[in-house]
């Protein structure tokens, strides 16, 4: 199945919420203050966010009063070229090697389970791979990572359960660095600005990662969970306070229809969203592409 039709198969729920209601505002023929006032609900409703919203309308309104737009056809295309504009602010992520990739994030969005998928993506890609159990705090984190290594026949540099998570790290970095490894994906503890020993850790990590890697490509991707909405913005701003977030991961884009929030989260962040899983699947992570997301919206 190929991209275009993977990214349309995850946005349907999304899809189907904006392009619904957009044909029945549209139906109408008037672009007036009631169809420019659903339209904002509409886009709040998919998680787009409030400000981000108004904007989006505020500029459509300007645009279709100043090329006299009229047909729905033109509306809808004014609107894609305003949405595609948000994400002209986040440069997008070229990887060079070797590289480090830290994967960070709350409880529950699948972190483990987007390390193995990388490990398919990096490895289809030619690149040599090497996982690290970094979440030494979840009881049977490594075993499920070791599953995933098993499956996708990738190398993992692991400690026992309760170890001190950036001395796997060191080691992780130590075996790359003899094996020539082309990328490093470090697993981490889920955890939540509260638990402020967890936080430290990553700092921790980062400083590791850091001093003891001078010469890779460092990564610090946070996974977000598509179906939390607006709330993973309030995440990006927990972990922000603690290391530098480089790029997005956003899971779950397959089952809500929340998927507008990735235009929330660049405009309000201007972080590239680098990968989405667009699936179950272990081949069901794919770089993110915003004209094919925004082609895909309605």
């Amino acid at each position: 199945m190929g991209l275009f039709k993977k990214i349309g198969n995850a946005l349907r729920k999304t899809r189907e919420a904006i392009a619904r209601k957009i044909d029945a505002m549209l139906s109408h023929g008037e672009l007036d203050d009631d169809f420019y006032d659903d339209l904002t609900d509409v886009l709040i409703s998919c998680d787009i966010g409030v400000r981000t919203s108004m904007e989006i309308v505020d500029s459509l309104r300007i645009r279709a009063r100043k090329n006299k737009l009229r047909n729905g056809d033109d509306v809808r295309l004014e609107l894609k070229k305003i949405l595609k504009e948000e994400f002209e602010g986040a440069d997008p992520i070229d990887f060079d090697y070797p590289a480090i990739i830290t994967i960070i994030g709350v409880n529950g969005v699948g972190k483990t389970t987007t390390i193995g998928k990388l490990a398919r993506y990096f490895k289809a890609n030619k690149k040599e791979v090497t996982m690290v159990a970094g979440d030494t705090f979840r009881a049977a984190a490594s075993n499920q990572l070791n599953e995933w290594a098993e499956r996708t026949k990738t190398r993992i540099i692991k400690h026992a359960e309760g170890a001190d998570a950036a001395a796997v790290v060191f080691d992780g970095i130590t075996s790359a660095k003899a094996k020539g490894t082309d990328v490093l994906l470090v697993d981490t503890a889920g955890r939540l600005h509260t638990k402020t020993n967890l936080m430290e850790e990553l700092k921790k990590i980062d400083k590791i990662v850091n001093r003891e890697y001078a010469e890779a490509a460092k990564y610090n991707f946070i996974v977000l969970d598509a179906t939390t909405g607006q709330n993973a913005l309030n995440q990006i701003n927990a972990f922000n306070e603690f290391v530098k977030i480089d790029g997005i991961i956003l899971t779950k884009l397959d089952g809500t229809a929340k998927g507008g929030v990735i235009v929330a989260i660049e405009k309000e962040y201007h972080l590239p969203v680098v990968f989405v899983g667009v699936g179950e699947g272990a081949d069901d992570l794919e770089k993110f592409d915003y004209n094919d997301f925004v082609d895909n919206l309605f």
